[in-house]
């Protein structure tokens, strides 16, 4: 149902650039899979995917690290990509007008091999940042909203951390503590482990 590719290239943002690992998740069976958070390499994302239908490639924000494969694996499998239109300014910084995609709304079902993920707005990381819960599978998708240690960075353009605090509290940790969380970089980790830290990073963060 669930699998991770590890992938390797750059974040840049600001003026500056680093050098990331993005993991990049499939979700589906045997038939078809929605590709989250194209990072990097279409090739081999495409290749894992193998002969499966790809209905969509579903990007949780829009930094370039998040979706800049996401156009070459568009033109390799004909699946629509999808972002938050509020991360329309952080998409143009990749693509221009190039490249187009469908938007995301909150509320949102996207349906793929039986199971359903909700779309959940969480603002803060990114404006348009968005989380995918999978509630047959107590799984979250996470983006780069909450990680495992705390929440995502927000001390660059278009950020901000009273938003992804407020995103946090009211959208994911009111999920069931048993939800595993699986992020855009890193280790998984569950909503019960991040839960108790809440105030201990709003002290941090302020």
């Amino acid at each position: 149902m669930i699998d991770r590719i590890i992938t390797s290239g750059t974040f840049s943002l600001d003026g500056g650039t680093w050098e990331v690992d993005n993991n990049v998740w499939l979700v589906g069976d045997a038939r078809e899979v929605v590709v989250i958070d194209a990072a990097h390499d279409a090739a081999a994302i495409a290749e894992r995917v193998g002969g499966r239908t790809v209905k969509a490639i579903v990007c949780t924000h829009a930094h370039n690290d998040h979706i800049n494969a996401a156009g070459p694996l568009a033109e390799l499998t004909g699946a629509p990509i999808r972002l938050h239109p509020a991360d329309q300014v952080l998409w143009e910084q990749q693509y221009g007008d190039a490249v187009p995609y469908e938007p995301l709304t909150d509320g949102e079902k996207i349906e793929v091999g039986g199971i359903a993920l909700d779309v959940l707005h969480t603002p803060g990381h990114a404006p348009g940042a968005v989380c995918l819960y999978g509630r047959e599978l107590c799984v979250l998708f996470s983006g780069d909203t909450l990680f495992k240690g705390g929440p995502g960075a927000t001390g660059r353009s278009y950020s901000s951390f009273d938003t992804i605090i407020d995103s946090i509290r009211k959208r994911l940790l009111t999920l069931p503590a048993e939800t595993v969380v699986h992020t855009g970089h890193g280790d998984s980790t569950s909503i019960g482990a991040e839960a108790p830290h809440l105030e201990e990073w709003i002290a941090r963060g302020h």
